[in-house]
């Protein structure tokens, strides 16, 4: 039986759950993978992302590779020792954020030359050094260098887009197989492009699934687009991706768009939100996201949601949160990022319920209506 494989438990309508087993440990899905930019979920211990549900977690190709580089983590024992994260990681290619952090970039067939956010050095980042980096790293889920198509494209830089990411996924699949460093149990998946237009989404998914891949992930979504259409693509989408194999929703996203991604099929999510918009105070909690900036958490004795599983969430007062994100105080990004942590694992817990008893719609229904109250809330 093989090291890396996925064991679909249930389906309601087009929501799934199911366990994708890999060598470090079982990753239950729909799950939501709180992202490792530099080999740390930003402003958390990990035994705290561990301890609030979560079995893998996303470490970034371009930020390892220049800092501090993917040679020095493999010689110190790889990503999962260096980090003290002994579960599943998956890194992503790089790519995203070659196009969208650096302004001296130049892509070519071979790849893309780009000058390093940090101090300006030359970098080519290709789909084999993109997969020797992975492998490097030692990642449990690698991912293909594509182009992540900017949003909004006209239906030919689309096509000439989605169909470089289509070679790339020729190349990627070869050098990963070549790969000396990489491990038995270890996966690539490809990544599905082609913008907001369906016959590219359906080109780019069957060249895909003709190469062949561990799983699928869809990319160039939550990039300007809007959930509405957003939505459109994954129902056009989806249906064209192998049942037996993991399906991953890059860079996504929302609370909300995680129940709607759910619903449509997908698998594996991941997103800065909640570490990003906890270090300025935004909380996110089952009756809505709370600024804890706002005056009226002043003198509120409430913790934000006094039956949460986090004792962040539980045992802190939003005064106290409200002083420390006004102080700029590092406990407040703290507290708040584990909150948010915290909620997004216990969302995705709930639906992997729903589903297995048939009650998503029931589900997301109750998810809707208490989402709509808001920083007004009184759990």
């Amino acid at each position: 039986m093989s090291l890396f494989r996925h064991e679909l438990k249930a389906t309601d309508g087009a929501a799934r759950t199911g366990v994708i087993h890999t060598p470090r440990g079982e990753i239950r899905t729909p799950a939501f993978m709180p992202v490792g930019t530099a080999a740390t979920v930003k402003a958390l211990y990990m035994d705290q992302v561990r301890e609030a549900g979560a079995d893998i977690i996303l470490g970034n190709t371009y930020h390892l590779m220049l800092r501090p580089g993917a040679e020095e983590v493999h010689a110190l024992g790889g990503l999962h020792k260096f980090a003290n994260w002994p579960y599943p990681i998956l890194t992503d290619s790089g790519g995203f954020q070659v196009m969208s952090l650096t302004s001296l970039r130049k892509m070519t067939e071979e790849g893309v030359t780009f000058a390093s956010h940090l101090d300006g050095s030359r970098h080519l980042l290709t789909p084999e050094r993109s997969i020797e980096i992975q492998c490097l790293l030692g990642s449990d889920i690698q991912m293909q260098l594509d182009e992540c198509t900017p949003f909004p494209a006209t239906e030919e830089q689309a096509r000439v887009s989605m169909e470089l990411s289509l070679r790339w996924a020729k190349r990627s699949k070869a050098a990963f197989e070549a790969q000396p460093h990489r491990k038995e149990g270890q996966a690539l998946f490809g990544i599905v492009q082609g913008s907001t237009y369906s016959e590219l989404r359906a080109r780019s998914a069957a060249g895909l699934v003709d190469i062949g891949f561990n799983g699928y992930a869809i990319g160039g979504l939550a990039v300007g687009e809007g959930q509405p259409e957003m939505l459109r693509v994954l129902d056009f989408t989806v249906p064209l991706l192998p049942k037996d194999r993991p399906r991953y929703l890059m860079g996504v996203g929302t609370p909300d768009d995680l129940v709607e991604g759910v619903r449509r099929g997908i698998d594996m999510f991941d997103c800065v939100m909640p570490t990003r918009n906890g270090r300025h105070g935004l909380a996110f909690t089952r009756r809505g996201r709370v600024n804890l900036r706002n005056a009226r958490h002043a003198k509120d004795p409430r913790p934000l949601d006094a039956e949460s599983s986090c004792p962040a969430a539980r045992d802190y007062s939003r005064a106290y949160l409200h002083h420390l994100i006004k102080s700029g105080e590092m406990l407040g990004s703290m507290l708040v990022s584990w909150i948010n942590i915290a909620y997004y694992q216990e969302l995705m817990a709930g639906m992997r319920v729903a589903i297995a008893e048939g009650e998503f719609e029931a589900f997301a229904a109750r998810f809707k209506a208490e989402q709509a109250t808001g920083d007004i809330q009184a759990l």
